[in-house]
């Protein structure tokens, strides 16, 4: 699977720690094995799908699109505001 990064998730995933790095290679991981675990939204962001990953007290959204054999990494973040974000960078 060929999997593609926006030039936004590059840049969050570069800043990222030790920890929060890890449980996002998790999720990105689970991602690649099974395109189709995160949530179809609807609306405005109708393709996109977002996976909710969790560990402990702390939850991190991934928001990614997927189509045949490619995987495209949109964004990830904490709920607040997250929603709002992406559709102002899809625009």
């Amino acid at each position: 699977m060929k999997v593609l990064q926006t030039p936004t998730f590059e840049r969050k995933y570069k800043k990222l720690n030790r920890n929060e790095l890890s449980l996002l290679n998790e999720a990105i991981d689970a991602v690649i094995d099974n395109p189709q675990i995160g949530e179809l939204k609807r609306g405005d962001l109708g393709d996109i799908r977002v996976y909710k990953a969790r560990t402990g007290r702390r939850e991190v959204l991934l928001a990614y699109l997927s189509a045949g054999n490619s995987l495209k990494l949109l964004d990830f973040g904490s709920h607040e505001n997250f929603y709002r974000g992406l559709k102002r960078r899809l625009r």
